[in-house]
């Protein structure tokens, strides 16, 4: 490796190190009561230390309270969702597929309608949206093997029937459901957001997802094998039923986790991804840690634009929608599918 090609990719890490900590840092001054940077800053010298750093109450209660919880959110399930989607990909040489394409956000969904159903609790609601997410994806994966193997259309087959199925039991959910008061706690559950996440759930969910985040990273170069297809990578020596399954393992971790504390929010998993290729290219080495830091500015971009710019909070799936079929129009007219 020669000097300017160390130096290419030392900027490289620096930039996808940077991006995420001013825009971690700019959500926590944005807002309806503004903040300056080094406010932000003296309420967590605070925090750590205990030492008085001269901010008053109200101050230190915005910024530690109400944004760096949801910016830490924010951060961790549009990581979560963006690589998720980026190992799909490669793993499925399809550039339409997405983190929720094996059925964990379907599933997510009826645990989470579920559990609003039987419960009153937003801790249930977590732990019962993460539960049926993972269960989506290992009965489609159990689909998918059905045929004696795991080949790639009979996965994306199995996730398809799957998404069907637990769609079909959400709109049963929804049609018996309470309609003055659990079904349009349902309805905003499904559209996304990160307004009513406390501490716990947000606890709760981190473990999965950065159980994720790391394994795929740590698994990007097996990635770069898998994505070469099945007889490549046998023929180089991988164990391709079980790295797949691995690499499915951990994405689904890290979608469930995002899912079941933010809702349903699509599209990241999808753009995202496309995002990093124009920049990156499709190297997984590269492609991987930029889905992590591209990914987690996006979501806490998108979610700073969902709490200012009405008085009313506007769900995130929605704005999501909104910026990224456009952008991915852009993305397909600009690339012409040449990163595939």
């Amino acid at each position: 490796m020669t000097a300017e090609h160390k130096e290419h990719n030392l900027i490289k890490t620096a930039v996808l190190i940077v991006l995420p900590v001013i825009f971690f840092v700019g959500t926590i001054c944005i807002g309806r009561y503004s903040v300056s940077p080094v406010e932000v800053f003296k309420s967590f010298v605070e925090a750590i230390t205990g030492a008085d750093m001269g901010i008053d109450e109200k101050t230190y209660g915005v910024v530690m309270n109400l944004r760096f919880p949801r910016a830490i959110q924010g951060i961790l399930v549009g990581a979560s969702l963006a690589v998720s989607g980026a190992c799909f990909q490669s793993l499925f040489r399809n550039p339409l597929v997405s983190s929720g394409m094996l059925g964990v956000s379907n599933g997510a969904g009826f645990g989470a309608a579920l559990s609003i159903l039987l419960f009153n609790s937003m801790f249930m609601t977590s732990v019962f949206s993460f539960g049926f997410g993972v269960l989506a994806v290992i009965l489609a994966y159990l689909v998918g093997k059905v045929s004696g193997g795991t080949p790639t259309i009979t996965l994306v087959l199995g996730g398809t029937i799957i998404q069907s199925i637990f769609s079909a039991l959400l709109s049963l959910i929804k049609y018996v459901a309470d309609p003055y008061s659990q079904l349009p706690a349902i309805t905003f559950w499904l559209m996304g957001g990160m307004g009513s996440t406390k501490t716990t759930e947000l606890a709760f969910s981190a473990i999965p997802m950065l159980i994720g985040i790391i394994g795929m990273v740590l698994f990007r170069w097996r990635l770069n094998v898998l994505s070469m297809g099945d007889r490549e990578a046998k023929t180089l020596g991988l164990n391709v039923g079980l790295n797949k399954a691995i690499v499915i393992g951990l994405a689904t971790l890290a979608t469930a986790g995002a899912v079941c504390v933010s809702g349903v929010i699509g599209w990241v998993g999808l753009v995202v991804p496309h995002m990093c290729r124009m920049v990156i290219g499709s190297d997984n080495k590269w492609l991987i840690p930029a889905a992590i830091s591209i990914g987690a500015c996006f979501m806490v971009f998108v979610d700073t634009i969902c709490r200012t710019i009405t008085g009313a909070e506007i769900p995130l799936g929605i704005v999501t929608a909104i910026v990224g079929g456009p952008f991915f129009i852009y993305l397909l007219k600009k690339t012409k599918g040449s990163n595939w």
